[in-house]
């Protein structure tokens, strides 16, 4: 007497919740690497109590190899000046946004800060939100 198997191992797999997980997950990294700055510089900036939500105008960043950056990209120091005025030219209220890391010394922030006051820009100092702030 043969016995047969009722249940018979279906060998065919079924890719569509497979496709829906690749999906997902190539969304997730689309949406996750359009949040990062990949132009972002890594300077340490002096802590202060007093913050600004946004800055206005054109960032002027000096890291701590003495690079000068206008808005992410590296411009010598001798063609600053001329790269400022391009870029607030027709400014209502031409501002720089002056990011400098710890270590720079303060004769590389006034040389930034005097084509400023030449060209009747204002600066921000940016600086990293204080650790051990005491909130009023």
């Amino acid at each position: 007497m043969a016995l047969k198997r009722g249940n018979k191992i279906n060998p065919h797999f079924n890719m569509a919740s497979m496709t829906d997980v690749v999906f997902l997950l190539l969304l997730f990294f689309m949406i996750s690497t359009t949040l990062i700055n990949p132009n972002a510089l890594r300077l340490q900036l002096p802590e202060s109590t007093n913050q600004l939500p946004d800055h206005p105008g054109v960032t002027v960043a000096i890291d701590k190899n003495l690079t000068f950056y206008l808005d992410g990209k590296v411009v010598p120091f001798s063609l600053l000046d001329g790269r400022l005025v391009e870029a607030l030219e027709g400014a209502r209220d031409p501002c720089i946004s002056l990011q400098v890391d710890k270590s720079v010394p303060v004769e590389h922030v006034v040389k930034v800060m005097n084509i400023a006051k030449k060209r009747d820009y204002r600066v921000i100092l940016a600086t990293d939100p204080e650790t051990g702030a005491i909130a009023r």
